[in-house]
Order: structure tokens, then C-alpha cells, then sequence
């Protein structure tokens, strides 16, 4: 039975070890929280409505919930409405899903609540995002010649590349168990982009950022309201316990 119980624990231990660096054996770097940064959810915003909103719908989401995040309905009429949809109406893809599935083998999901729907053991799904996002690289044998290291075989060609430039991983070769391992190292840069890396990263976490709080607009006001929630239970469980011992103190 303890020998049992001891192989148990050591394969319950390889799976958490396989598992902390998240998928593609590369673990997820930590996304800023920029959630109740209006700035930066709002130039996330326009990020999402250049680069994503072509393929990828939030057909969940509302053009007018961004007066929340501090735009006008001019605003997002002049900067962020590129079709014939009005400022009431979801944020649908521009392109047909017909074409999209010829092009990319299948239509691109809508990316409305994906941020909550990527977290996993490597980290929370704006950490998944911003690793996914910070991590193409050019692949000459894919159909869309990019890789990625975080979902090895992607369908989905590299939309910010002109932002990031092309960049390939270098890896080195450990023994791992007797057997030469590829260890993921860093990256190369092979062309620059129009942004330097330190901003493309504050632009890929402020596209993430927005995708977080498009997942859940109302996030901050559930947290404040639990708080206030608490509070009143802790004051009425202190009131509670004080009426409880004045009934009973006369009684034996």
C-alpha cells in the first residue's frame, strides 16, 4: 500500500511539474492588470478593433459598453467602427465565415469571453494571452508560415507582426532522464518591427487587458460589492452573537 501510495504522489508530481509551464512547455509570463486603467484599456480598445475585429467577433459585447472605459459614442463611432454597424450593435467580424474557413480551415472564434476561458494551471487567460501573443515565430513549413510556442501548430497567422518584426526562439539542448531535451532559451531578433520590444509588450498587454475586461465589464463593481457584502456579515454576525448571549444569560 505505501509503495502504491508513493508512485501515486511522484506521477501527481510529474503531471503538476508539466502543467506549471503552461501549454507548449513554455511557461506563461504574467500579463499586467491594467483593468481599471482607462488609458490603457481604451488604446487596447483600438488595438483589438485594427487587429483582432477583422477575423476574431465579440459578438457578446456591445460598441456602447466602451462608454465605460471612458470613450464617446463619437469616439467610437470615428475610431472604432470600420463597418456599416451602429454604436448599439455587437462588435461582429468584418469578414465572411465562408472565407475564413477556406483561409484558415475553420472559422475564428469569438474572442468575447476568452480571457476567462484560457486560464489554466500556468496562470490566469490574460497570462496565457500575453505570453501567446509575445511568442510567434516565423515557420516555413506551416501553411501560414508562422509558429507559436505556446500552441505549437496555430492556425492563425501572426496579425501584430508589423508591430513586433520577425524574431526566432533559441534553444538549447539539456539531458533530461538520459535524453537530450530542447530547452527554450530566448529569442533572436531577425527584423525589427515598427515598435521596440519593451512597446510592443506595453501594447500587447494592453490589448490583453482590454480582452479582461471585455470578459467581464463589471468585474471591479462585483468585487466592491462582495466587500461591502462581507463587511455587513461579519458587523451582522457580531450583532447577532451579542443578542443570542443577552437572550440566554438569564436562562440555566
Amino acid at each position: 500500500m505505501k509503495k502504491l501510495i508513493l508512485i501515486v504522489m511522484v506521477a501527481l508530481g510529474l503531471a503538476t511539474g508539466a502543467q506549471a509551464s503552461g501549454d507548449g512547455g513554455v511557461a506563461w509570463d504574467k500579463a499586467p492588470r491594467l483593468t481599471n486603467d482607462l488609458p490603457a484599456l481604451q488604446s487596447g480598445a483600438k488595438l483589438f478593433a485594427n487587429y483582432c475585429l477583422n477575423c476574431h467577433s465579440a459578438a457578446f459585447q456591445r460598441y456602447n459598453r466602451l462608454q465605460d472605459i471612458g470613450l464617446t459614442e463619437q469616439q467610437i463611432k470615428d475610431n472604432l467602427l470600420f463597418t456599416s454597424a451602429k454604436v448599439g450593435e455587437p462588435m461582429r467580424a468584418a469578414i465572411d465565415p465562408q472565407q475564413a474557413k477556406d483561409w484558415f480551415g475553420a472559422n475564428p472564434p469569438d474572442l468575447t469571453m476568452v480571457a476567462r476561458s484560457r486560464a489554466g494551471s500556468g496562470g490566469t487567460g490574460a497570462d496565457y494571452l500575453y505570453t501567446y501573443l509575445r511568442t510567434y515565430y516565423r515557420d516555413a513549413e506551416k501553411p501560414t508560415g508562422w509558429n507559436n510556442l505556446v500552441f505549437p501548430n496555430v492556425g492563425m497567422p501572426h496579425a501584430l507582426w508589423e508591430l513586433q518584426g520577425d524574431r526566432e526562439p533559441v534553444f538549447a539542448t539539456e539531458k533530461s532522464h538520459g535524453q537530450d531535451v530542447k530547452v527554450f532559451k530566448g529569442w533572436k531578433q531577425v527584423s525589427a518591427g515598427a515598435m521596440t520590444p519593451a512597446q510592443y509588450d506595453q501594447a500587447v498587454g494592453e490589448l490583453v487587458g482590454f480582452m479582461a475586461w471585455m470578459a467581464e465589464p463589471t468585474q471591479h463593481d462585483r468585487v466592491r460589492v462582495g466587500v461591502w457584502v462581507m463587511i455587513f456579515l461579519v458587523v451582522f454576525t457580531a450583532i447577532t452573537w451579542r443578542l443570542n448571549a443577552a437572550y440566554w444569560k438569564d436562562i440555566h
